[in-house]
C-alpha cells in the first residue's frame, strides 16, 4: 500500500512591501511548533486548492480575498503545498487570529534573516524553513518580474 501525499494550500499575503505570517503555537507535536508560517491548512475531499486557501483563510483569520492567484507547488516527500498569492487589503489589526499564537507582517529583511520577533511571544522566533524557502522564491520572482 502507498501512503498517499497530504495536501495543502498556502498563502503569501502581502501588504505594503511585507508578508503576512502565522506563528503558530507551540505544541509539540504539530508541524513547525512556535515557528513562523504561512496561513493555511489540508486540503478536504473534493475540494480544489483555490477554494480550500479562501476557507482557511477565512477559517484562520476572517479574511476573504477577492483573488488568489497560484504561485506554484511544493512537493516533498511527505507533502504537496500549493502556494497562492493575494495583497492584504485590510489593515493588520481587523484581522481576527483564530489560529495560531501570534501574528505579523515579516520584512524582507527578517525573512532573508530567518527569524522575527513576536510581541505575544516576548521573543524572536524562526520561521520554518519551507516557509521561508518559499517566500525567498517569491520574492525572487516579483523582483525579476519587476526587471522586465
Amino acid at each position: 500500500m502507498t501512503n498517499k501525499k497530504i495536501e495543502v494550500a498556502i498563502a503569501i499575503l502581502y501588504q505594503d512591501g511585507k508578508f503576512l505570517l502565522q506563528l503558530r503555537d507551540d505544541i509539540p507535536g504539530i508541524p513547525y511548533p512556535g515557528q513562523w508560517a504561512f496561513f493555511g491548512g489540508h486540503i478536504e475531499v473534493g475540494e480544489t486548492p483555490e477554494v480550500a486557501i479562501k476557507r482557511e483563510l477565512e477559517e484562520e483569520i476572517s479574511y476573504h480575498p477577492s483573488i488568489v492567484t497560484k504561485f506554484c507547488c511544493y512537493e516533498d516527500l511527505k507533502v504537496i503545498r500549493h502556494v497562492f498569492y493575494a495583497e492584504l487589503k485590510v489593515d493588520i489589526k481587523d484581522l481576527v487570529l483564530k489560529e495560531g499564537w501570534d501574528l505579523g507582517l515579516l520584512t524582507p529583511e527578517e525573512i532573508r534573516l530567518g527569524s522575527c520577533y513576536s510581541e505575544k511571544a516576548g521573543m524572536v522566533r524562526s520561521l520554518g524553513s519551507p516557509h521561508q524557502r518559499i517566500l525567498l522564491d517569491f520574492m525572487e520572482a516579483m523582483e525579476r518580474l519587476a526587471l522586465h
